[in-house]
């Protein structure tokens, strides 16, 4: 089991994204940047290209998102109950 904070892999295989899931701690609707923070207390940022390739239109200070990562760099932020 990873450590709390590192990056899971979302399918057997592999070939998918790595995931985390983390609240968000700020957010720039202007941008769609902002930063969340991990349950261990740890804070990242993500850019406005990773949250319009999650199709989102708003996120909410607290809200719990899902982070998919292709490398070292975040890709796609999403909310939790969607795919």
């Amino acid at each position: 089991m990873p450590a709390e904070g590192q990056p899971t892999e979302t399918s057997a295989g592999g070939s998918q994204p790595r995931s985390r899931q983390a609240t968000v701690s700020e957010f720039d609707p202007d941008t769609g940047a902002g930063a969340v923070l991990y349950d261990n207390g740890r804070r990242e940022e993500f850019p406005g290209t990773a949250f319009q390739a999650g199709g989102l239109r708003l996120l909410r200070l607290g809200q719990r998102v899902r982070l998919d990562y292709d490398g070292d760099d975040v890709a796609k932020v999403t909310l939790i109950t969607m795919a």
